[in-house]
């Protein structure tokens, strides 16, 4: 009999063995807060893949650049540091310039021309992500953006010497060419930087804005439509292999799934966004003229220079794009 019971235990023992090796766990390090948009998207994608494949495999969201700060994210996943990992694209420009075509401004300054540039980018995506050991799973653009300054403007020329809050190569090369003064600030840290005067203007949306309770340091929000930024959802494609394939098709449905709710959170933020903020106190305007032709002639520079950089691929792409 005692044998017996230690066979039992024994096989329970084995079994939980089992289970425990039958369960994934993934990291998916972002870089807003629980409260965005973005982050919350991420832990209904998380809820869909634990619900879709039994809880089978697990993925806990680190929002707020908890788990790795914005710049660290796309290394962390190349290097397995974090199985998946959510980046704003653009910042990775400089490692290759198409990454930063969706900060080009005015190139797709709506809803449906942004979807129409990232379905041209995709292609181009993949195989650059694929050479890096990664794959990408959705994308959702953030609401378009505007500038936000501390005091009015009429034309580009009111932006010179103004401490400009610059987060990618483009939005650096923008404050460059107003003749602002860049200062890289990481979303996490945007509300600091207006309360101490480390900046005191800078393109973002309205999501962005009601994040860092910037009507508390900003009064003038000018709707310039300039861009709409995306955030990418990369796996380690190493990590999305050892899945099972009903685990990976979970996945794979669960990201669609996103991608489109994405789009939609996106619409209604923006909405909710700025509403919030006028209640706030914060001015809500549309770009005077002068601000809107400054804007664009830097926006036409921006894609000269971006073309010459990104070679026949990026002009490969843009054509893709204007189709």
């Amino acid at each position: 009999m005692p044998m017996l019971r230690i066979l039992m235990l024994a096989a329970g023992a084995l079994a939980a063995a089992g289970m425990i090796h039958a369960q994934t766990k993934w990291d998916l390090p972002a870089a807003y807060p629980a409260t965005n948009f973005h982050s919350i998207n991420l832990n209904e994608f998380a809820a869909d893949v634990d619900k879709a494949t039994g809880g089978k495999l697990k993925i806990t969201v680190h929002p707020g650049a908890s788990l790795f700060k914005a710049p660290e994210i796309k290394r962390a996943v190349q290097g397995g540091q974090a199985q998946i990992g959510e980046v704003l694209i653009s910042n990775f420009s400089n490692e290759w310039a198409l990454f930063g075509a969706d900060a080009l401004p005015f190139l797709a300054d709506s809803y449906d021309e942004s979807v129409k540039l990232w379905q041209a980018s995709k292609p181009f995506f993949d195989k650059k992500l694929a050479e890096q050991g990664l794959v990408a799973l959705y994308s959702v653009p953030w609401p378009p953006q505007g500038v936000y300054s501390k005091k009015p403007l009429n034309s580009g020329a009111d932006l010179k010497g103004m401490k400009w809050r610059a987060y990618n190569p483009a939005t650096s090369r923008i404050a460059e060419l107003v003749g602002a003064q860049p200062v890289t600030v990481q979303a996490a840290e945007v509300s600091q930087a207006f309360a101490t005067g480390v900046a005191e203007s800078m393109m973002s949306s309205g999501s962005t804005g009601w994040d860092a309770k910037l009507h508390e340091h900003v009064k003038y929000w000018y709707d310039t439509q300039a861009w709409l930024p995306r955030n990418l959802i990369i796996v380690n494609k190493a990590a999305l292999d050892a899945l099972d394939a009903p685990t990976r098709a979970a996945v794979m449905k669960a990201a669609a799934d996103a991608e489109a709710r994405g789009l939609a959170a996106s619409k209604k933020a923006n909405t909710e966004s700025l509403d919030k903020l006028k209640g706030g106190g914060m001015n809500i305007l549309p770009p005077p003229a002068g601000l809107t032709t400054d804007m664009k002639k830097v926006g036409e520079t921006l894609l000269k220079e971006w073309l010459d950089k990104a070679g026949p691929e990026g002009k490969a792409l843009i054509d893709a794009y204007r189709k």
